[in-house]
């Protein structure tokens, strides 16, 4: 018995000595928390340098007309400059839109100085940002004069040009996109030559109106001093009207009828396009008849004939062009 317990013993002692010569265990690693690991920094982004006013319109493709009046104007350099500047700038299509021959002329070295201001009328000085726009009655431009701005729901009009893209950003300014040509009052057509009904007869849309007006006894109330406003309804217009009515207005026994209606057309007073959008309403030449003014879309209305050309200047007066004849409310 005694010799087993120390065989045993020697077996503890000897499974002892092993152990603390063993090699120690290698620990289990110790989890680190994914909040502690830092992700790597991702390069930064380098952006696209922008281009001056100039090189932007040339490489956009939709101002080659602008660009070719710029260089004409020799303002390349000036619009190239620091600035900044805000160009509302008209499409080829808007400078296509001018009266034919308008833009060839211009272009000629002798109207250099014509061309010159328009440009200038279609820049304002500073960064005048879309969300800027909106907040103004009116902007100076470098010119000296100033344009007008009004919002009409979605639509934001600088004079009577719409614009039709904004913000689009350069290295000296930014540019708005407007879809017809700005033209300061400093440089509209030629001082009129013509009265009202010169201005009618000339101009071959109005064959029906010249012969109402000669039918009904006022061309030389037309053509007097005045001044007046006359919105004029197109050879198309009256055709419009149903089977017979000119016809019959056009007869000795209406002249009276057909005098009244055409005084409904005629505003005492030369009042211009930019003053037509501020009114709701004006008093006619026939006694006691008014019609309405809206602005609706961008399109203004005398009541529900459309104007489609405005602002043809005369001696004594100015012609607003409209789709549709306008009729005088019955008593």
């Amino acid at each position: 018995m005694k010799t087993r317990y120390l065989a045993l013993s020697a077996f503890v002692a000897g499974a002892l000595a092993l152990a603390a010569c063993a090699p120690a265990a290698t620990p289990a690693p110790t989890a680190v928390p994914t909040a502690m690991i830092e992700e790597p920094t991702p390069a930064p982004t380098e952006m696209p340098e922008l281009s001056d006013i100039v090189d932007t319109a040339i490489a956009d493709g939709r101002f080659t007309t602008l660009v070719a009046a710029v260089t004409a104007a020799e303002l390349v350099d000036t619009l190239k400059g620091p600035g900044p500047f805000t160009v509302f700038a008209p499409t080829d299509d808007a400078f296509a839109a001018l009266p034919e021959g308008t833009l060839d002329e211009l272009l000629l070295p002798e109207n250099k100085q014509a061309l010159t201001d328009i440009l200038l009328y279609h820049v304002v000085a500073g960064n005048v940002l879309a969300a800027d726009v909106v907040g103004l009655n009116e902007a100076e431009t470098v010119l000296g004069e100033t344009v007008s701005i009004r919002v009409d729901g979605d639509n934001v009009f600088i004079n009577e040009s719409r614009v039709i893209i904004t913000d689009i950003m350069t290295s000296n300014g930014v540019i708005h996109v407007i879809d017809a040509v700005l033209l300061p009052a400093s440089d509209m057509a030629e001082e009129p030559t013509q009265n009202i009904v010169e201005i009618a007869a000339a101009d071959g849309r109005f064959t029906t109106l010249v012969a109402a007006v000669q039918a009904a006894g006022l061309a030389e109330t037309l053509s007097g001093e005045g001044p007046f406003t006359v919105f004029a309804p197109t050879d198309d217009a009256f055709a419009a009207l149903p089977a017979g009515t000119l016809d019959d207005l056009l007869l000795p026994e209406n002249q009276q009828a057909l005098a009244d209606i055409l005084l409904y057309h005629v505003v005492p007073g030369a009042v211009t396009a930019e003053q037509v959008v501020t009114l709701t309403g004006a008093e006619t030449a026939l006694a006691g008849k008014s019609v309405t003014v809206r602005v609706e879309d961008g399109n203004v209305f005398i009541n529900d004939a459309q104007v489609i050309i405005t602002d043809i200047m005369a001696t004594n007066g100015v012609i607003h062009v409209i789709d549709a004849v306008l009729l005088p409310p019955s008593e």
